[in-house]
């Protein structure tokens, strides 16, 4: 876990295993594969072709996954956050208008200017999360996101 201060501009975070090690080699397995079949096709390269797509594809939901749960926790935490932050008629308009990504870049702003940003993207519900996070003011860190 970084202490060091979080902000829009370093929010993102890398895996190096998954990111510089197992990703691009999926990949590169599966070009290598996918030329080869095309080059001299047969039922070898043919087997390693769909063992190409397996790999990546086992890859790739490897890490979707839990992406995809952890967009869930945030979305049921930031909805009882803004029961408790929100005034109830603001509250029960977010419920209504707002998206998964809404929520996923809504965590990142202070219970201060959370009523504000709410009433923006209730206004514009087609603001994509890089918008909404660059709208925060006082950010609110996330360390815990895989």
């Amino acid at each position: 876990m970084s202490q060091t201060p979080q902000s829009y501009a370093n929010h993102a975070q890398y895996t190096p295993l998954y990111h510089f090690f197992t990703s691009p080699l999926a990949l590169i397995f599966l070009v290598w594969s996918i030329t080869r079949f095309f080059q001299n096709p047969s039922y070898d390269t043919g087997y390693m072709l769909v063992g190409g797509l397996a790999m990546f594809g086992v890859v790739s939901v490897s890490r979707l996954s839990p992406l995809r749960a952890q967009d869930r926790i945030i979305r049921l935490e930031e909805q009882l956050r803004f029961q408790r932050v929100l005034p109830t008629a603001l509250y029960e308009k977010a419920v209504a208008t707002l998206s998964p990504r809404h929520y996923i870049a809504l965590r990142f702003a202070s219970d201060a200017e959370l009523a504000g940003l709410v009433e923006k993207v209730i206004a514009n519900p087609e603001m994509k999360g890089k918008e909404i996070k660059q709208q925060v003011k006082s950010w609110r860190a996330d360390y815990f996101r895989l």
